[in-house]
């Protein structure tokens, strides 16, 4: 997916949710543990009600692989189905020796057609590259993220008195462009958020934690929106598992309406539609 087709669909719909589908099978509603395979059977269910409100699909590869061949089949399939125009964000973090990355690239983006890759940029450049390589396929690096471990190295002092996640920002914005270079961002870094963007001005942000982890929707905005918008902001337990009942459709919808209409609201308020 182009950069610009991503700014247009974000403008088209109002919005920049990216709906994360880290699928459980302990979490989702019993009606669907009746299919033959529920959890492809709930990710389709989700899609087809979130589909209008969201940007891109997140799903985190690792609640798939856990079920060997079969998990990475019901990945794919999930890929699969998800509608033309919505940008497939495949979240693995991988990031090896040069010839590695290039089988990881392989097997997500030609093998999965997912369009971006969240990678683990502190092997270095010839870790990352690799990822690069592929036309409209987008690489998103591991900035500062919304875990409390954060703490324990990214934003560790370094003896330039800068903090390393700001080593690694600056580095790689050598290493490509805003058309295929993304950063992950915690929504609840604080300042950092403010600090990348310096950095990074022209760069899309993926933003987790918003919602089951509380990081403010309107904080984000304000520290890291620009004309473009260029966030991305994912959810996932906060819309997914809305409702854990019968008419869970209905606390799936309410909860991606809510959240596209305050997106709307910060998007007019920052003159990007």
């Amino acid at each position: 997916m182009e950069r610009q087709e991503l700014i247009d669909t974000i403008k088209e719909k109002r919005s920049f949710l990216c709906v994360g589908l880290d699928t459980d099978i302990n979490r989702i509603p019993e009606e669907f543990l009746q299919h033959d395979n529920p959890m492809l059977a709930f990710n389709k269910a989700i899609i087809d009600i979130t589909s209008p409100y969201c940007v891109a699909y997140k799903p985190n590869t690792a609640f798939y692989e856990q079920y060997g061949s079969e998990g990475w089949k019901t990945l794919e399939q999930t890929l699969e189905y998800i509608p033309n125009g919505i940008m497939k964000i495949a979240d693995a973090k991988r990031g090896d020796i040069g010839n590695t990355s290039r089988q990881y690239a392989k097997a997500f983006f030609d093998n999965l057609n997912a369009d971006a890759l969240t990678i683990a940029p502190y092997m270095g450049r010839d870790s990352v590259q690799p990822f690069m390589e592929w036309k409209e396929k987008w690489t998103v690096l591991l900035a500062v993220t919304s875990n409390e471990g954060s703490a324990d190295f990214q934003q560790q002092q370094l003896k330039t008195e800068e903090l390393l996640y700001e080593k690694v920002v600056k580095t790689a914005m050598n290493w490509s462009d805003s058309e295929k270079l993304m950063f992950v961002v915690g929504a609840t870094a604080g300042e950092h958020i403010r600090r990348v963007r310096e950095m990074a001005p022209d760069n899309f942000f993926l933003v987790p934690g918003v919602g089951a982890q509380g990081g403010s929707l309107s904080d984000v905005a304000t520290k890291g929106m620009t004309a473009d918008c260029n966030l991305l902001v994912n959810a996932s337990r906060s819309i997914i598992y809305a409702k854990n009942s019968a008419n869970f459709e209905d606390a799936v919808r309410s909860a991606c309406e809510k959240l596209q209409r305050e997106m709307e609201q910060l998007l007019s308020a920052r003159g990007v539609i």
